[in-house]
């Protein structure tokens, strides 16, 4: 959530940086509920003041031998009026509240303009695609016989599923494990187990609630919960309504879960394969910083994606995405993009983000400054670590030979008890 009083000062300034997304701030009714709201403060204020006097009158009449019945029924009088003027002003607040929880984050200045991911700027390739002297086929052709099966998880569930058994199983396996090992051994983040049901607080903390809920798998309208549609959701909100010590700076947690998306609004695309389903596998990487040092963790939390990447040998590249192509939270986003040879093309793989203090303020997760003893505000950065089913793909249309078997990327050798091969 965006900071009131930044959009109280600059209005104008904080409606032209959200057009960027492609975001028309509704000025008018915003200027009218802050009018109302300082109009019920001030009343709220005044009849506070008035009541506390006349009840200071009271006490002094009462000593005097004073009738003090008139001033009992003034001061009853004022605290209806006062008790009517207060609810009227939680009322205009919630109206502002929810406003302001559908007003999405601003885009960092170096934010490129745009409209869709056609307009993203490419920023780094690295590695170089794989020239094969047969037609690569997609890792649809590539599963068929070895243990991927849609039509299987069709008839149990329905469509945007998959079973996968054998030898890709295993690879799927150790590709979460390599992930998940690297992360926590060599990049410093703490493995952590979080539940994969989450309230509608924690959704609302991370910005998918209200605005996205057609996004997610509701799955108790009672106790309002949710499949979590990233691990994102329940690792950011550990810090929910927290203040951390400076010596728990910075946050670095890791998690391997299984993600749940409606896919709503994407009907028609990617439907062929894993590349986009309703139940999929993620190892998230989420940090929480200074604000001071929020940038760098950015860069660092990147790195780390693109490392697996790297120690797969899979080529890819680094995009900077467009306002309109932006998340309702995110204030900047790193594509990274793997080349699918059976695509011919790159596809994403994670995105990773740096949300500045938008998502700390909507969860009250905050630090306390040593040198002031105040509280601060945190930010919160995340991405893929990478998408498990994703790279899964990249894996066999990279790595697949002329006789249809795939090679195992050496780093996966010791999880899949030294394979160096899936074969035909």
């Amino acid at each position: 959530m965006l900071d009131p009083q930044l959009l109280r000062n600059d209005l104008d300034g904080v409606a032209e940086k959200l057009a960027v997304k492609g975001f028309r701030l509704d000025k008018e009714q915003f200027l009218e509920l802050e009018s109302q709201r300082k109009t019920l403060q001030v009343q709220v204020e005044t009849l506070r003041g008035h009541r506390n006097v006349e009840s200071r009158k009271i006490g002094k009449a009462r000593v005097g031998g004073e009738d003090i019945q008139p001033m009992l029924d003034a001061v009853a009088r004022l605290g209806t009026e006062l008790k009517v003027t207060e609810q009227l002003l939680v009322s205009i607040q919630e109206k502002l509240n929810e406003l302001l929880v559908g007003i999405p984050n601003i885009p960092h200045e170096s934010v490129p303009q745009g409209k869709d991911e056609s307009d993203n700027i490419e920023l780094r390739l690295w590695g170089t695609p794989r020239k094969f002297s047969f037609e690569p086929q997609d890792h649809v052709g590539l599963g068929t016989y070895k243990g991927m099966d849609f039509e299987t998880a069709a008839k149990i569930t329905g469509s945007r599923y998959v079973v996968i058994q054998g030898e890709i199983a295993t690879m799927h396996r150790a590709l979460t494990q390599f992930m998940m090992e690297t992360h926590s051994r060599q990049n410093g983040y703490t493995e952590t187990y979080v539940p994969y049901i989450v309230n509608a607080d924690s959704l609302h903390g991370t910005g998918q609630l209200p605005k996205f809920e057609k996004d997610l798998f509701k799955l108790d309208t009672e106790l309002d919960t949710y499949l979590i549609p990233t691990a994102e959701v329940p690792l950011t909100n550990i810090l929910r309504d927290e203040i951390i010590n400076a010596d728990q700076l910075p946050f670095k947690r890791v998690a391997h879960t299984p993600c749940f998306r409606s896919e709503a609004g994407s009907y028609g695309r990617d439907t062929r394969g894993m590349i986009r389903q309703h139940q999929f596998e993620k190892v998230e990487l989420v940090q929480a910083v200074r604000a001071e040092d929020s940038w760098e963790a950015l860069d660092e939390l990147t790195s780390h994606a693109e490392g697996i990447l790297q120690a797969l040998d899979l080529p890819y590249r680094v995009v900077n995405l467009c306002g309109g192509d932006l998340s309702f939270s995110a204030a900047k986003t790193f594509d990274l993009e793997v080349w699918l040879p059976g695509q011919q093309a790159y596809r994403e793989i994670s995105s990773c983000s740096n949300y500045e203090a938008f998502q700390a303020r909507r969860m009250q997760a905050r630090w306390r400054n040593p040198e002031t003893g105040k509280p601060e505000l945190l930010h919160t950065i995340n991405g893929s670590g990478l998408a498990v089913g994703r790279t899964l793909v990249a894996v066999m249309e990279n790595y697949q030979q002329a006789d249809g078997s795939i090679v195992v990327p050496k780093v996966l050798r010791s999880y899949m008890a030294g394979a160096e091969k899936i074969l035909a």
